[in-house]
């Protein structure tokens, strides 16, 4: 009994001198996998959805510091009647609040206005330009690539405008599209909506109400149309456009106009 006893003590007295190196260790839990990428449920979704869909990114650079509020005019302007989904347009719904927010927010002390448009629908256009002539801020716009058709009174409906040396504006009567009554008050309304047109660009500009009426009506220059292709040193030779330039001149006007309206800071009087 005592040899099995001295045995069994030996035998423990062995396990316990091993090296520590070669007992049996336990084997290490594996860490759980993260997905790279969690999916997105709900709300979150569909922000992203919204995301890619209106500006083709997931993460749109956030601009909370900036005094400045850029309003993008491009593709054709959407008014009462959707056009095809393949058709680049910007939509006056969506213009007008963001006129609205910005007239509202105190943080915006200034809005400039990119255009590259091919005009669109009369009245969704004057009411655009409308609302840029209306606000109390200071507006500059600046036309990239066109600004043909309607797109021609929103460039001059802020306070000072920019074209791009090689941007062009295309100045032509109002058309109508679709189904047209041929009676004499048709033409007449016609008429009336391109008085609209050219009183407020008149206003807006330097232009001479005889020599837009000329560009809008000249033929032999666009093959299917009457009217006339200005390029950008001719808009501003019309005076059309206030200047020649491009983002870095738009926004060093808008700058110099927002510290221009800014109230004077009261000088302090040192009392020796």
């Amino acid at each position: 009994m005592s040899t099995k006893k001295m045995e069994g003590n030996d035998v423990q007295e062995q396990m316990n001198g091993l090296d520590p190196q070669t007992q049996p260790q336990p084997m290490p839990e594996k860490p759980r996998e993260l997905s790279p990428n969690p999916p997105l449920t709900g709300e979150p979704r569909k922000a992203v959805t919204e995301m890619i869909q209106q500006f083709g990114q997931t993460n749109v650079p956030a601009m909370t510091d900036s005094n400045i509020y850029c309003l993008p005019i491009i593709g054709q302007i959407e008014g009462h009647v959707q056009l095809p989904p393949q058709n680049k347009t910007t939509k006056y719904e969506h213009l007008i609040p963001q006129l609205v927010a910005a007239e509202q927010n105190p943080n915006v002390e200034g809005v400039l206005v990119i255009l590259n448009t091919v005009g669109g629908d009369v009245e969704a256009g004057l009411a655009i330009a409308e609302m840029i002539a209306s606000i109390s801020k200071p507006t500059v716009s600046l036309v990239l690539g066109g600004g043909h058709s309607i797109g021609v009174p929103i460039a001059v409906a802020t306070d000072y405008s920019f074209i791009a040396e090689t941007a062009t504006m295309t100045i032509h009567p109002v058309r109508l599209t679709g189904l047209v009554i041929g009676v004499a008050e048709s033409f007449e309304y016609l008429e009336k909506m391109q008085d609209r047109v050219v009183n407020f660009v008149v206003r807006h500009s330097r232009i001479e109400e005889q020599k837009f009426r000329e560009l809008m009506l000249k033929v032999g220059e666009l093959s299917r149309d009457v009217g006339t292709n200005i390029v950008g040193a001719k808009a501003v030779e019309f005076g059309l456009i206030d200047e020649i330039g491009g983002l870095g001149a738009a926004m060093q006007e808008l700058r110099n106009r927002i510290e221009a309206r800014r109230p004077a800071q009261p000088v302090e009087q040192v009392v020796q």
